[in-house]
């Protein structure tokens, strides 16, 4: 007999209280009247062990109980009630079962696995994410789960997820540990990078004018996921699907981690300001054929990963490995999971990662009706939640513009990219960009689409920075010690004539330019508009466009910029306030796209009124739109050529009894870049001149100004 089973068999003196054989739901751990109830999915398992601790740090567990089959298996769900325990306990699964790569069983009863279900994780002091690649036993260095209650008190005071409309949502996306962790956050050692610590910048963001926070990824996940000697910065190397990030967390205590997440929603929500969360559903940290053993594949991994006929891994997500999301099992983990962060943890959204991939088969094709995105669409606990879609994967599915059904809206790639080229003095864009600043009408068809079903981004995690967009011309990945093959080689990037850091005034005054072109475009297009963390104070990472693997200065956000780049800072928050004039943005009139742009009598035009050149050779746009109750408009000028350009300005309604008024000018320096419409200058004349490579906004009043 195997000597460890054989031990696990004769644990020593019996207990007070034997075990039971307890219930297959609910799936995890649940403290129940004197003990705790468990239950994990294993099909092919023969049989199940769970490992009771005394400590993360434990070389052995103190306690083995074999769940038999006869007694602990109901269909292909394991489960045994442990009198005597309760939250707090520290635990893990073993299983035994055939080692078969080849059709895709990894079976290892050596190995340490986490719970799906667990609702906290307990870091070793020395987790070894090898040891579980290696042939032995891995307990002292394994991550191991953790007994929760979710019905134990926490005064939530009241709390609740905000249901702000999208038409009123400007979302900053932000990564926990980089938001906080450089010495300038002013940030109290012990809290910088924490769920704390962002707790305490909150006033920062309210100020900036920001409605929700999106997270990278704050699931917990396996740091040493990342070439030797790096880190997994980013946190795409998921391990829980329930548990927050332990090392985000001030606190040490598995508990008290849920807690202190539990304060940083509570503190955004009373400032008025939603939680969406970066959730990755695609892929796990387990990686392809040489990753380590963790959950999900010594479970069974059949089930639970998409597999090739020859038992290697289907990788559609880059990372090794693809989750199998529409078999029924996993399809109940990710509904499980999503209902758990809003009804336990109170969060108000959700941005899937890749999630393209949701809609691969098992043998990955596309599905017209994926089964696990309708599970998502239909579920009545996440009818007011927020569901943003990065619509792509990473093996060339592109859905944007038509993903899921119609509570998903999308990261829209298309306007990044159009914007990006335009911005840059592109050629024949300006078709495409006038769809763009509409609300991408011409992507967004039929059934009743959201004027805010876009989400709108130049930058975000992924890619360049602002400032590294108009100071780089390729990627400078090399700290990434993957000789610079890492991240895309498609950035639409352009340098403005140096690469990299310039003394030039010319060219640091031709920068802010274009840093505050796409900008403008960015926040005042039609849409849900997304801010990339320190891009309103010129952040940059040194060229570097994938810096997923680089827990440093890279990473963190550097606050003496504010301060240094403070014009641009203050440009951000009027572009919001100058957002906020439009009832569009105002009011939640429920409008579809098309019967927004019909009701604000929206026209586009070039130089002259109402007549925009599309042509090959054209780098000048403008647009022009009423408010709802049609006593205020907005005239939009774009120009991306390197020489001024006159635009002639629609003629104004006899009510506009302000004139036009020049409220931003990108050409200008600060102040005078932008202005409060009391304050505006008036247009003198049918002919308004546009800078060279600028934006300009002009409003018309029933009201004179004050």
């Amino acid at each position: 007999m195997d000597p460890f089973l054989a031990r696990a068999l004769n644990p020593g003196p019996p207990r007070a209280e034997a075990v039971q054989p307890g219930q297959p739901h609910p799936l995890g751990s649940r403290p129940l009247h004197h003990g705790v109830n468990f239950s994990v999915y294993s099909r092919d398992a023969e049989q199940a062990l769970l490992l009771l601790y005394d400590s993360a740090d434990a070389p052995q567990p103190a306690r083995v109980i074999v769940l038999d089959a006869a007694r602990h298996r109901t269909w292909n769900y394991w489960h045994v009630f442990v009198p005597g325990i309760a939250p707090g306990q520290i635990y893990a699964w073993r299983m035994k079962g055939p080692f078969a790569p080849e059709r895709g069983r990894y079976f290892e009863e050596d190995k340490v696995l986490l719970d799906p279900y667990a609702r906290a994780v307990a870091m070793p002091s020395h987790y070894r994410r090898h040891a579980a690649c290696e042939y032995g036993r891995n307990d002292a260095w394994a991550m191991k789960s953790v007994v929760v209650d979710d019905h134990a008190h926490y005064d939530w005071e009241g709390d609740a997820p905000l249901r702000r409309p999208f038409a009123q949502t400007v979302i900053y996306e932000a990564h926990l540990r980089g938001f906080t962790r450089h010495p300038s956050s002013g940030v109290a050692p012990t809290k910088r990078g924490t769920y704390a610590g962002l707790i305490e910048k909150i006033p920062y963001l309210v100020d900036l004018g920001v409605t929700a926070v999106e997270l990278m990824p704050v699931f917990h996940f396996d740091v040493q996921d990342a070439p030797p000697g790096l880190s997994n910065h980013w946190g795409y190397a998921p391990v829980s699907f329930f548990a927050p990030h332990a090392a985000y967390a001030s606190r040490s205590e598995p508990l008290a981690v849920l807690d202190e997440f539990r304060d940083m929603v509570k503190a955004l929500h009373r400032a008025g300001l939603e939680v969406i969360l970066d959730v990755v559903y695609n892929h796990t940290a387990e990686g392809d054929e040489r990753g380590p053993c963790l959950s999900l594949r010594g479970l069974d991994n059949a089930t639970y990963y998409m597999l090739e006929q020859d038992g290697r891994y289907a990788d559609y997500s880059g990372c090794g490995n693809t989750l199998n999301a529409n078999e029924a099992v996993v399809r109940r983990l990710i509904a499980d999971s999503l209902r758990y962060w809003v009804q336990v943890m109170h969060v108000d959204g959700f941005r899937f990662d890749l999630a393209a991939i949701l809609s691969r088969d098992e043998q990955g094709r596309p599905l017209a009706k994926p089964p696990v995105l309708w599970d998502i669409e239909s579920d009545p606990a996440l009818a007011g939640t927020k569901l943003i879609a990065e619509a792509w994967d990473a093996a060339g599915l592109y859905q944007v513009g038509g993903f899921g059904g119609e509570h998903w809206k999308e990261w829209n790639g298309r306007f990044r990219d159009d914007v990006r080229g335009f911005v840059r003095g592109e050629g024949g864009l300006v078709a495409a960009l006038a769809d763009r600043l509409c609300g991408s009408p011409q992507m967004y068809t039929g059934g009743r689409r959201d004027p805010a079903q876009s989400i709108n981004f130049v930058t975000s995690h992924d890619g360049f920075t602002l400032e590294d967009l108009v100071s780089y011309e390729r990627k400078h990945n090399e700290a990434n010690e993957e000789n610079n093959r890492d991240g895309s080689d498609d950035n639409r990037s352009w340098n403005c004539g140096v690469e990299g850091p310039s003394d030039d005034a010319q060219v640091q005054a031709l920068r802010r330019r274009q840093i505050k072109n796409l900008l403008a475009i960015n926040l005042l297009s039609l849409g849900t508009p997304m801010l990339l963390m320190g891009d309103e104070m010129r952040r940059s990472q040194r060229g570097n466009n994938n810096g997923y693997c680089l827990d440093d200065e890279t990473g963190w956000l550097d606050w003496g910029l504010l301060e240094q780049n403070a014009d641009i800072h203050r440009f951000v928050r009027g572009l919001i306030a100058v957002r906020n004039l439009r009832e569009s943005v105002r009011s939640d009139h429920r409008l579809t796209l098309e019967e927004l742009m019909t009701r604000v009598k929206l026209q586009l035009h070039g130089v002259k009124p109402g007549a925009p050149d599309f042509g090959p050779d054209s780098h000048s746009l403008a647009l022009s739109a009423s408010s709802l109750s049609g006593d205020l408009l907005m005239y939009f000028a774009l120009n991306a050529w390197w020489n001024e350009l006159d635009f002639e300005l629609p003629a104004l309604p006899a009510w506009a009894v302000s004139g036009w008024r020049r409220v931003i000018d990108s050409s200008r320096e600060a102040p005078d870049d932008l202005v409060d419409f009391n304050g505006a200058p008036r247009a003198e004349g049918p002919l308004q001149r546009v800078g060279a490579r600028s934006v300009m906004v002009l409003f018309a009043s029933a009201h004179a100004p004050r």
